[in-house]
């Protein structure tokens, strides 16, 4: 697979993957502002699934769980100029912003499709990728600042998202595990995502399901894999990411163990 990033600073970059598809399970330590110039993403959420293409301008709040799959599209690659909004940005930015009322942000993924000032700004830096040197740091926080900007005139309400800096809380275990056990994280940042540590979170686990955390996954994304052939009528091609599993044979291995027949066998029928 070939993917090239050209970096101008750690919280601006291009990339492009020119292969057949790329896919990831993510979670940022940063919000991410992204651009597409060109080719197509699927980014699968639980309960949601949103399909972005050349034009389309998004933002993922940092930690949140999200798998990503990206495709090139019409004989281009899959190409997206993509900007970190750090915490560290955006408690500069805000230092000096009172805000009236602090609530709990929606975790979303917010759209912004082919919005002429935020794909002006965002364009504004392409040119830069070709400039030999190195990038001059005020000219990357005026674009950062300029951007942050954008967003809060076309959404006021996203400042209870960038302008909220807290960790994640302790959460339910049994509620977060079922809508995020299709992602493939380490067990520490599913740890952190529910507010606990790696061994506080095993214990936990054990406590609640009376077995380890991978077991209860594999068993959980085998039997979604079930409920996708047999009720949905997916091919096993289409349905092993989107279930967790990083590889076909993998998964065909694992379904045949546990269920006594192939995938395929399953879906021919």
């Amino acid at each position: 697979m070939e993917h090239v990033s050209k970096y101008l600073t750690q919280e601006i970059k291009l990339s492009c993957y020119e292969d057949k598809l790329f896919k990831s399970d993510l979670m940022f330590d940063d919000h991410m502002l992204v651009w597409f110039i060109s080719g197509r993403t699927k980014i699968i959420q639980p309960g949601a699934t949103f399909h972005f293409k050349a034009g389309d301008i998004f933002l993922i709040p940092r930690n949140l769980l999200a798998t990503v799959i990206n495709y090139p599209s019409d004989g281009l690659p899959h190409k997206t100029v993509v900007m970190h909004l750090s915490v560290e940005r955006l408690k500069q930015f805000y230092q000096h912003i009172e805000l009236r009322v602090k609530l709990r942000p929606e975790r979303k993924i917010y759209h912004f499709h082919q919005h002429p000032l935020l794909e002006s700004c965002l364009a504004s830096v392409v040119p830069y990728f070709d400039v030999a040197g190195t990038f001059p740091a005020n000219i990357a926080s005026l674009k950062i600042t300029e951007a942050i900007s954008i967003l809060r005139e076309i959404d006021p309400s996203i400042d209870h998202l960038l302008a909220n800096f807290d960790e994640p809380g302790k959460v339910d275990l049994i509620d977060f595990m079922e809508k995020n056990y299709m992602f493939n994280m380490p067990m520490e940042k599913f740890g952190y995502l529910t507010g606990r540590s790696l061994s506080t979170f095993n214990r936990d686990f054990k406590k609640t399901f009376q077995t380890t955390p991978q077991r209860w996954i594999m068993e959980r994304r085998l039997e979604l894999a079930h409920y996708y052939l047999a009720e949905k009528q997916q091919k096993p091609t289409d349905v092993f990411m989107e279930v967790g599993f990083e590889d076909l044979s993998h998964f065909s291995f694992a379904f045949k163990k546990k269920f006594g027949y192939a995938p395929t066998k399953l879906h021919s029928a």
